[in-house]
């Protein structure tokens, strides 16, 4: 049996925003439309749904990250500032080259350490939190070596 990853699903309130800040981090805009209607509502059980949503890539092709405006139904529940031991779904990590660039470019778009540091384990990567816009917690880390 193989199973491959298809996407991770982040809700967000302002789309442009997260379109910004994941394209920051070196993602590439793949597709953006509005996905409507009754079979779509049948997939995730919310009924009649009108959804903005776009599609971003990894550069490498492999992973890809779904944002959701949701027009209608509303939002419901709100984890924007759920702490990282929280149940459920609650962060995405990549891998990148240059940590220290990174949060250089992302601080542009209002991106905070979620501690004081990056922090280092043993001699095989530095690792941060981050949250970006809308509180989005993102996990960042570099191989040394």
């Amino acid at each position: 049996m193989t199973v491959k990853m298809d996407n991770v699903g982040i809700v967000v309130e302002d789309l442009a925003a997260a379109i910004e800040f994941f394209r920051e981090l070196g993602l590439e805009l793949e597709g953006q439309t509005v996905v409507e209607g009754e079979w779509a509502g049948r997939v995730t059980g919310l009924g009649n749904q009108r959804v903005e949503i776009a599609m971003m890539r990894t550069p490498d092709g492999h992973s890809r990250i779904e944002l959701s405006r949701f027009i209608e139904p509303a939002v419901v529940a709100d984890h924007r500032n759920a702490p990282v031991n929280a149940l459920g779904y609650l962060r995405v990590m990549f891998a990148v080259d240059d940590l220290d660039a990174t949060l250089d470019r992302l601080r542009g778009h209002g991106t905070e350490l979620v501690s004081t540091e990056v922090v280092r384990y043993e001699d095989v990567y530095r690792l941060c939190y981050v949250r970006g816009p809308e509180g989005i917690l993102v996990g960042l880390a570099e191989e040394l070596g």
